[in-house]
């Protein structure tokens, strides 16, 4: 893994020519024009032509980098699969034709596999709706259950792709190092680690390269996993192995390693409004989502303890939560930032973004103030509602209840009286209804006030986007989608001026 422009593929083509016939590599930049009605040669040839790219019985390995790859190992487009499929073609007629030789002399000899064969059932585990249909001199696929066939040249990009990797493995040289750049192209996510998990079976014999930007995948495969952190013409690669044991998945363990930037740790599940948000207001950080406030805090904790990962600067956003003044300053000395809003949405009803989204739609002067007005009294009708008031209020006690749980230490206690005694002593100062009251009292405080921010600190209602959306006079779904785009591709600046002005500093530490 490595990010672009971190000499992956030069790092591919340094193993391709150190082992010269021991590797066999596939280049990311390779084309997938699937022609069965190619000329047929001899397998010899379309070997050699296959792996040096000079189809010529005994051309040695040393033409490979001028006939396979051009004099350009790394941009070239490989253009193989010519030599694959007369590969394949004559493996299945020498093949065949010695199970023909062996049954006309009577020999018990059982019939070999083709590499069409082998290719045939990985497919059919792989893609069971789609059948090939493969004869002495032609390839041709169908849709299950189907009658009706359509030529090799009209398969999909996807179907052209996987036909090409089978193929390619199989035909690799006994023992051999297989280097396959970007696996993953064309090819669905959900059907990545089958293939591979088949082809690996397939060639027990071989070792396997992948390089890739798919942390999934590769997360996916077992054996090490590496991360390209720089690269020089003149110094060279600086190559860190992952680390196991990090406190973190495999796949979260390399995109960190694998970063240029800062990591930022943020609340949430990764949705496009969150990511949309973060990484267009932080876009000197790497965001990764956790989850909870507290998976947020174990995650910059653990990353900034982790001996093997210390080299990462990290730090973490987290909802208000109507945290107060000592617990904010607590987490700030956690590199731990804090929205001024109890929820990320809410920060599209701040006065200055909600402001700046309507004056985006051509609002002014009165028209904008009876705007603004119309949606702030909407908010402060609806946090009126003694239903959604006690809501909040509930939310509030349970967070309030569970972090104070969470922070008790009973391990000093050496019998069961003992911990009953030391629970109720360290519970005790837990007033439910005291908190209760405080929520409650600084909610109604902030809607008598119309003091709009403040309330934002409280409420948590997921309803708030219904009324920012009326400053653009649109749907809260059509909402979204004009948001997300307009922070991806800054196409209304003063609307993400606006939020970034409102969220807190990060600074690397």
């Amino acid at each position: 893994m490595g990010a672009n422009g971190g000499g992956k593929t030069r790092l591919a083509v340094k193993i391709e020519n150190d082992l010269r016939d021991k590797a066999h590599r596939i280049s990311a930049h390779r084309a997938l024009n699937l022609n069965p009605q190619v000329p047929k040669i001899s397998e010899g040839a379309a070997v050699t032509g296959l792996r040096t790219g000079h189809p010529h019985e005994g051309s040695s390995i040393d033409n490979r980098a001028g006939s396979r790859w051009q004099g350009n190992a790394a941009i070239f487009l490989l253009n193989d699969y010519d030599y694959l499929v007369q590969a394949l073609f004559a493996d299945q007629a020498n093949t065949s034709l010695q199970t023909h030789k062996n049954a006309r002399t009577g020999s018990s000899q059982p019939a070999s596999a083709t590499k069409f064969e082998k290719l045939v059932e990985i497919w059919d585990r792989i893609l069971p709706h789609r059948k090939l249909d493969i004869t002495g001199d032609d390839i041709r696929a169908s849709i299950a259950g189907a009658t009706e066939k359509y030529r090799a040249t009209d398969m999909s990009d996807g179907e052209r792709a996987i036909f090409y990797l089978i193929g390619q493995t199989l035909t690799a040289a006994p023992s051999s190092v297989i280097i396959f750049d970007e696996p993953e192209l064309h090819i669905h996510r959900s059907i990545m680690s089958r293939l591979w998990d088949e082809l690996e079976v397939a060639r027990p014999d071989c070792a396997m390269v992948f390089i890739s930007h798919d942390l999934e995948f590769v997360a996916s495969r077992e054996g090490q996993k590496y991360v390209l952190r720089d690269y020089s013409p003149t110094n060279g690669w600086t190559i860190e192995a992952v680390p196991e044991d990090t406190g973190f998945t495999e796949e979260i363990t390399t995109l960190i390693l694998g970063s240029r930037t800062p990591v930022l740790f943020a609340e949430g599940q990764g949705s496009s409004l969150d990511q949309a948000i973060y990484r267009a207001c932080y876009s000197d950080w790497t965001v990764i989502p956790r989850g909870s406030c507290e998976e947020v805090i174990h995650a910059v904790a653990t990353l900034r303890a982790n001996a093997s990962l210390t080299r990462v600067t990290c730090a973490g956003i987290v909802d208000a939560d109507a945290y107060d003044a000592v617990e904010i300053e607590l987490l700030q000395s956690k590199y731990i930032a804090v929205l001024p809003v109890s929820e990320i949405e809410n920060i599209f009803l701040l006065p200055s973004v909600v402001e700046s989204i309507a004056r985006a739609e051509g609002y002014s002067d009165k028209a904008l103030v009876d705007k603004l007005t119309s949606i702030f009294e909407e908010l402060l009708t609806r946090a009126t509602d003694p239903n959604i008031q006690d809501s909040i209020v509930m939310r509030y006690c349970r967070r309030r209840i569970d972090r104070t749980l969470k922070k008790i230490d009973f391990s000093d206690a050496v019998d069961v009286a003992a911990l009953a005694a030391d629970y109720k002593r360290k519970t005790e100062t837990l007033d439910v209804v005291a908190l209760a009251k405080m929520a409650s009292d600084n909610i109604q405080k902030a809607i008598a006030e119309k003091n709009i921010a403040e309330l934002l600190k409280w409420y948590d209602n997921k309803g708030v986007l219904s009324i920012a959306c009326k400053a653009k006079d649109t749907t809260k779904a059509l909402f979204e989608q004009w948001i997300v785009r307009a922070l991806r591709n800054n196409t209304v600046p003063e609307v993400s001026t606006a939020i970034r002005n409102v969220l807190p500093a990060i600074v690397a530490m």
